[in-house]
Parts: C-alpha cells; structure tokens; sequence
C-alpha cells in the first residue's frame, strides 16, 4: 500500500512539474511571486532573466545585496520547472562550511517554506529518492571534480567566485556543455588576480551583471517590503565604510561598489595577496601549529584608536581596541589579553605614549601580575637588513605584510574585524630612498592623505613581528628568504 501510495505522489508530482514547466520556465520572476510568494527587486529579477536567457552568467556583487539567497531563487526554480531526472544543479564554494553553511541554508529554507518537491538534507536535493542537486567543494587542483553527471538541463552554481581556482571553473564547464545548460558565478569581487576577475572582463563570453551597494532598494528609493529592506545593505552601512576606508582603497570598490580593483606597482601590501589569504583554508590545525601566542599593541594618540591583535602561530585571532592614549588604561587592558590568551610575547609600539605603556607592563610583570616578555618596537630604529630598508618600519611592512601575503604564510580568514584591518592593509604605499632601500609611507602620511590611522594593521604587524632581542626562527625564516 505504502509502495503504491509513493508511485501515486511521484506521479502527481510529475504532473505538477510538467505544469509548473509550462508556466514557468521561461518566466522565473512570477514563479518566485507565485510558487514562494516572495518579493524579487530589480536586480533579483535581472539575474534571474540572465540566468534563463544566457549559458553564461557572472555577478560581481557587493555587500549585503542578498547574492547567495538570489542564486538560491535560481536552483530552486531551475529543479521546480524541470522534470526529475532532466535537470540537476550542482553548488560550489571555496570551502564545505561555505556550501553549507551559506547557500545551501537558503535552499533548505526555501525548500521547506514552499513546500517544494523532494527533500533536503544539509547539501543534497533528492526528488522519489533520486539526487537532482548536490554541493561540493573538491579539490582546488581536480579537473575532474564533476564528473558522472549527465543531464539535460545542467546549472552549476560558483558561490563566492573569487575564491574558485581555474581548475574547478575548468570542471564546472566541463559539466556545462549542452545548449540548456547554465553556468551562474557570483562573489565579491575582491581578488583581481583571480579567474572570476577575468571571467567578469569584456570579451570574456560571459553575460555579467553588477551590482553596487547604491542598486539596493535602500538607496534606490524601490519599493520592497520591510522585511526585504531590513535584510539589505544600509544607507548608514555604506556612509560609514566611505569614511572608515575611503572611496578609492580596493576594498570599498569591492565591498560597496561591486568591482574589481587593481593590484598598484606601488602598494606595499598587494589586494590579491591579502583576498587569498582570507579564504579560509578548512583545516583544522595542530596545536603545535597554533604557537606561539603573541599580541601586538599599536598605542593611539589623539584621536586614534589602541589596538591589541593576538595572533597564534600563523592564525590571525582576536583584536581589541579602545579609544585612550593613557597609560594607565592601556596596560590593564594588554594584561587582560595576555591572561585571556596566554600570550608570552607583548609588541608595543613604543613612539610617543607607549613608551609609558611598556614601563606600566614592566612593572606589572615584576610584581608578578604576568610573565610575558614585553618589548618596545620603534619603527624608526635601523632595520636588520639596512641594505634593503630605509627603517624598521619599511622591513616589517615588507617582510610581514607583503612578503607573508605573498607567500600565503599568515592565515586572515577568521580573524576580528577583517574588513577594516585588511583595508588599512592596503593604503600604504612604497617607493625607493637615494640608496635604493625600500622607504614605506610614514603613519603620518597617510593620515594626513586619508585622515584616518592605520591602527588595526599596525597592530596585526606588530603581532607577527619578532624582536631582535626575541629573534626566532620563524623571523629569520622571513629575513633570509628576503635576502
């Protein structure tokens, strides 16, 4: 009984579908009005169009314009107007947690609140107990990812496109060779040495749309229920990443604008570097590789903020910041962190203020309140390698900034308030000094050019530094690969 009583429900499915094809399929707008009476705004509704009329689709998006719940509209419709065991969707991200986590949360969501056919589980679709979706993050370097899937109507779906290496778009367009099959990327465009930079280019073959936090509803003035609203990018948000990074730092462009930037001849820091440097590598790590556990302080003068950055072996961890110059504030809020994280090193920008800083965290360790080894950095000091840098603070920009973003040797993927951090990353700019040495913009510089202080960065640097007095064999690593 129970086995006819499924043969009945499969067929009507069918029915159904069948139906909804006629109705639908060329029309993915009213299908998500209709089948999940749900709002689309206007550029929702253009990638929804372009994902129907072109094979070919790219959006590079900015923050907060809803991209992941739009590419979850696009399989969902793409499987509820084919016919089971025509059509199959396949998903990937540059991690497992990100295909889980992100777009398959949309899927499972809308799957459930429109009652559509089948049933999913945290990756996978299935309709009368056949798989018709699936997300995967394969290896980064295997051609031959996708293979064993063969169906009429195709649609891959390239989450978070920035972080795909070549290979698996190799794949993806491997899956995607009949003339009803799709391919649909879109991320922020955050890398601009990556393969979706190139698919995004005039010429590429590829339909691209993009979208700017300035298309949303909120600034746009369109019309959208307040739900929708509330879940898009802000006026407010948008307001304050102007003054935070500047219209011009990569990652406004990327972040708010929705374009790529270009990677500049005379950025310390490279924006390619640094966007791979934060995919996160989904790994876990040994604890041995999580050591040593050390903090950087950059002391804010002014208005400025002071900002202690943890780091853990080559993981980037929490930050704390607070707006105060006076010592007798600050070393209570460093003795703090070192209790809270362990630290046995403490890197204090000694210009100026944390000087005093440095003195109050002596003292607190001969009383015995702490036993890390607190030394003071002053980046106008001679560097170690005098040949090569104008000043210490030229030599840790270089060879921590760039030259362990170049090499993917620190891990920013999860650390505290990453956006402001890397943007700051990116401002300073470098040239040569008469002898030839690498001379990297001074703090003052940029501020008076931005009007606003590196702090964060500062003090993710002074984190990964390591002392002469403390020198280890990470750091030397880093000098002699310089040399």
């Amino acid at each position: 009984m129970r086995a006819a009583q499924r043969l009945l429900t499969s067929a009507v499915d069918r029915k159904r579908v069948a139906e909804r094809a006629r109705k639908y399929v060329r029309d993915p707008i009213a299908w998500v009005i209709r089948r999940l009476k749900q709002i689309v705004w206007s550029k929702q509704q253009e990638i929804l169009l372009a994902v129907r009329d072109h094979r070919r689709v790219a959006v590079r998006s900015g923050h907060g314009v809803g991209k992941s719940h739009t590419a979850s509209l696009v399989a969902a419709w793409w499987l509820d107007t084919h016919e089971p065991g025509t059509a199959f969707v396949v998903t990937t991200a540059p991690t497992f947690p990100q295909v889980r986590a992100i777009l398959w949360r949309y899927i499972r969501r809308i799957h459930k609140a429109a009652r559509l056919p089948g049933k999913v589980n945290q990756v996978e679709w299935l309709i009368d107990d056949e798989l018709v979706a699936y997300g995967r993050k394969p290896a980064d370097h295997d051609e031959s990812a996708f293979q064993g899937i063969h169906a009429e109507f195709v649609l891959v779906i390239i989450d978070e496109a920035c972080g795909i290496p070549e290979q698996l778009w190799i794949a993806a367009d491997a899956l995607a060779t009949g003339p009803e099959c799709r391919i649909f990327a879109i991320g922020n465009p955050d890398n601009p040495a990556s393969h979706f930079k190139r698919v995004c280019l005039p010429g590429s073959g590829w339909h691209v749309i993009g979208i700017s936090a300035f298309d949303s509803p909120n600034l746009t003035g369109e019309a959208v229920p307040p739900k929708v609203g509330k879940a898009l990018v802000s006026r407010e948000w948008v307001e304050e990443k102007r003054r935070e990074w500047g219209e011009d730092n990569p990652l406004y462009r990327s972040k708010v604008l929705g374009e790529f930037s270009e990677d500049s001849q005379w950025q310390v820091v490279r924006t390619s570097d640094v966007a791979a440097c934060r995919i996160d590598l989904d790994k876990p790590y040994a604890p041995v590789e999580l050591l040593p556990v050390e903090l950087g302080v950059d002391v804010g003068g002014g208005r400025d903020e002071t900002v202690i950055r943890e780091r853990r072996g080559q993981v980037a961890g929490r930050e704390w910041r607070e707006h105060t110059d006076r010592p007798e504030v600050i070393a209570p809020m460093v003795l703090q962190a070192i209790r809270e994280t362990g630290a046995t090193s403490v890197k204090i920008d000694s210009n100026g203020v944390g000087f005093g800083v440095v003195g109050e965290l002596r003292n607190m360790a001969a009383r015995g309140l702490h036993t890390a080894r607190i030394s003071a950095v002053n980046v106008s000091e001679a560097p170690r390698d005098p040949a090569r840098f104008a000043n210490l603070r030229a030599e840790i920009w270089w060879c921590i900034g760039r030259e362990l973003s170049e090499a993917r040797e620190w891990d920013l993927s999860t650390m505290d308030n990453a956006d402001d951090t890397v943007a700051q990353l990116l401002e300073p700019q470098w040239s040569l000094d008469p002898k030839g040495r690498v001379l990297v913009e001074k703090k003052d510089d940029i501020i008076e050019r931005l009007g606003r202080s590196p702090d964060n960065a500062d003090a993710l640097l002074l984190a990964f530094f390591c002392p002469a007095d403390a020198v280890t064999d990470y750091m030397e690593h880093l000098l002699r690969r310089g040399s």
